[in-house]
């Protein structure tokens, strides 16, 4: 869910990135059929989507990884620990995000996540959090879906906003 919604908030704000979704379990699984219906209900179609198992190459190659747990993030680390100074739980980057304020202007996207990352601790990896952790509603009720979906629609528009943000049109234009 997490990847349609950043996909498409990216788009919609015309930022060009790729955007994918890799996690610990089994390739090939298609998305869960609540998943399904309740991004179809808001104009996404998760449909044609199949798992993909996390690599040290896809890890590699990714300016951002975000994972919805702490395991995730810890499992990326513990496979190509190069990732740790861009890997946070989604929560975490918010939080962290909004703290150190808003990328500005011409502002590299590697620095603004300098400055997100600094005073972080491996050991913080340690666990599950509340407050970084989303909860995964694999086999849960459809409602429980619906509330993960609004919780990460929230997050992915909240770390859009701060990671970036629309340019400021001037009276005379964009």
């Amino acid at each position: 869910m997490a990847e349609a919604f950043l996909q498409h908030r990216l788009q919609r704000q015309g930022v060009e990135a790729r955007v994918h979704s890799a996690g610990l379990l089994r390739a090939g699984v298609p998305a869960s059929e609540h998943g399904v219906a309740v991004l179809r209900g808001l104009g996404l179609d998760l449909g044609a989507h199949r798992s993909t198992t996390m690599t040290k190459q896809l890890l590699q190659g990714a300016d951002l990884v975000l994972g919805m747990a702490r395991e995730h993030v810890r499992a990326a680390v513990v496979e190509e620990p190069q990732v740790w100074p861009r890997a946070f739980t989604l929560k975490e980057l918010v939080r962290r995000g909004a703290e150190v304020g808003p990328r500005t202007e011409g502002q590299p996207f590697e620095e603004w996540l300098e400055k997100c990352h600094a005073g972080r601790l491996t050991g913080d990896l340690l666990g599950t959090s509340g407050a970084d952790d989303v909860a995964d509603p694999i086999g849960l009720p459809r409602a429980v879906y619906e509330r993960t979906a609004a919780e990460l629609y929230d997050l992915v528009d909240r770390l859009a906003d701060l990671a970036f943000p629309r340019r400021q049109e001037t009276a005379d234009g964009p």
